[in-house]
């Protein structure tokens, strides 16, 4: 039987800062610009969790949407939401709050809860800007 992927949508708003504090603040405006902003920035993030995995033969789901939602709400961005992604997430102290490192961070907590479900993780997309995203497939190849 083939593959099907199926994506979950969930939305969180977040403020973080870019700033290495080993450089300057020369240094780090220098590099992150307007994300080194001493006072923080916000963002309204959208996140695309990618499952797959064969549909099911009595219920035709790969895995339950509902289900997924659920877990990523209550693992991920309950968490995040409307949080200084720098100073209140536990699961991101000491990691420089960029949306590369979260959308990690995001993955290490999901892909276990998924797999309970028969479902593999297969992609998290993190829109931080209309302009901007990151796509992380666990270190995996793209389908």
């Amino acid at each position: 039987m083939n593959k099907v992927y199926i994506t979950r949508r969930e939305t969180f708003n977040a403020a973080h800062k870019l700033w290495q504090p080993t450089w300057s603040d020369e240094k780090n405006n220098e590099v992150f610009g307007r994300c080194a902003n001493k006072n923080w920035h916000g963002h309204n993030f959208v996140l695309f969790v990618t499952v797959c995995g064969n549909p099911d033969p009595e219920t035709g789901f790969v895995m339950n949407l509902k289900d997924l939602s659920a877990i990523i709400k209550q693992e991920v961005t309950e968490k995040l939401d409307h949080k200084n992604l720098n100073l209140d997430v536990p699961f991101l102290e000491g990691i420089m709050a960029s949306t590369e490192n979260i959308v990690i961070a995001i993955w290490e907590i999901l892909e276990p809860k998924i797999a309970t479900y028969g479902a593999e993780l297969s992609k998290i997309k993190l829109v931080e800007t209309e302009n901007n995203f990151v796509e992380y497939f666990g270190g995996k190849q793209p389908f």
